[in-house]
Formats: structure tokens, C-alpha cells, sequence
């Protein structure tokens, strides 16, 4: 099922790297239909170190089944494209020990732990009912990000950015907060590749959102 124009866009403009042979995400959910969930095959995907296998293991993973251990791993070997911003984050959201291990991934000297922290922090205000989510750690790391943003790597800040736009989006309680944070903050710009990725400016976003009637709405799944 490669595609060699996608394993070109990947690998030139994404930071994706050999092995890889293009997948088209639309073509692996045919595939995870069948499937549905996996857990020991999608930990010998990961492994592999192919970025397709690695992304398709985030989607047939049983999220519930995952280990710290395995979790840790995931979110060491996660070089590129989607596997910080979406893999590791949704399974990690997905498992038992989400909060724990986001919490100790935004501490870690690795750039793209630390990515993979902030992301599963977004995965997870995003799916969890605001009574299940620490109202006042939250509001500590929006504080964080705004002390801290413009001083972190490109990966980092978007995913910062991120969190304040997710906060503010889905944490009702939060959402002025978070948009209030957001204007200190102001415009976010981080070099993200050669493609059309862009770091929206989190206060028009979540007034969009709020526009729209949505603050505080959940998503069924992190995964998408």
C-alpha cells in the first residue's frame, strides 16, 4: 500500500526518516477495521522502527493494556512526524498512567519527550470529564507555559500552544483562564518543517469555539 509521492512528502517535509514506505493513513484504517486491537502486535509494529508500522501500531494498540515500560519506550523512539503529536500522546491518554507519564515526560531534558508530555496532556483535557482532571495542576501548567514558551524548542512550543488552546477549548472552568493566558502569551512561532503546518493563535481559536456554543464539549477518543 506505499505511495512513494507520500514517502516523499513525509520524509522531505515531515522529519521522517527510512524505513518508511508512505501509507496512506486512509488505506491503514481499512486495515485497523479488521483488526481493532492488538496488543502485543502493536508493540512488535513499533519496534520495528518502520514509521508506518510505528503509526499504525497507535491505532490498533489496546491503549488499556500498555505498561509504563512500554510507554516510556514509545515515547524514546517517537523521532518525527506524527508519533509525538499523535501516536504516543493518544495511547498514552488512552492507558491507565496517561497523567503520570505526562507529567514526567514535560520534565525530561529530551525534546521530543517532552513534546510527547505536552501532547498527552492535550489528548487527555480533550477526552476526560473536567471532574476527573486536577482543575489546579492544570492551571500551574498554563502559568508554566506562559513562562516558559518562547524559550522552548519548536516542538515544544507547538505543543504548549496546544495545550492552551485545548484547555481553553475543552476545560470549561479553565476556558477564560486559558484565553486570558493566551493574549499574554501572544503570537506563537515555531519552525516545524518544510509544509503547511502553522501555530494558530490560541485566543481567536478558542473564540471560535466558544463562538460555536462547543466550550467544554469531549471528544469519545483521543484517537482520530
Amino acid at each position: 500500500m506505499g505511495s512513494p509521492s507520500v514517502k516523499r512528502m513525509l520524509m522531505a517535509n515531515h522529519g521522517v526518516k527510512e524505513p518508511c514506505f508512505g501509507v496512506k493513513i486512509g488505506d491503514m484504517k481499512k486495515i485497523q477495521k479488521r483488526i481493532k486491537k492488538d496488543y502485543e502486535l502493536a508493540l512488535a509494529l513499533y519496534d520495528t522502527g518502520n514509521y508506518d508500522a510505528m503509526y499504525f501500531a497507535g491505532l490498533i494498540a489496546d491503549d488499556i493494556q500498555m505498561t509504563k515500560k512500554d510507554l516510556r519506550r514509545w515515547a524514546s523512539n517517537a523521532y518525527g512526524g506524527a508519533l509525538c503529536g499523535a501516536t504516543v500522546a493518544w495511547v498514552t491518554a488512552g492507558s491507565n498512567h496517561g497523567w503520570e507519564m505526562a507529567l514526567e515526560w514535560i520534565d525530561s531534558p529530551k525534546e521530543r519527550v517532552v513534546a510527547c508530555g505536552w501532547a498527552t496532556l492535550i489528548s487527555l483535557v480533550a477526552v476526560k470529564p473536567d471532574d476527573e482532571l486536577d482543575v489546579t495542576e492544570l492551571k500551574r501548567l498554563l502559568q508554566r507555559v506562559q513562562k516558559t514558551i518562547h524559550d522552548s524548542p519548536d516542538t515544544v512550543r507547538y505543543q504548549m500552544n496546544g495545550f492552551v488552546i485545548a484547555v481553553g477549548s475543552f476545560v470549561k472552568p479553565l476556558s477564560e483562564l486559558a484565553l486570558t493566558i493566551g493574549e499574554k502569551i501572544g503570537p506563537v512561532t515555531a519552525d516545524l518543517g518544510n509544509n503547511d503546518c502553522r501555530v494558530p493563535f490560541a485566543p481567536d481559536y478558542i473564540r471560535k469555539v466558544k463562538d460555536r456554543g462547543t466550550i467544554g464539549k469531549k471528544r469519545k477518543s483521543a484517537k482520530c
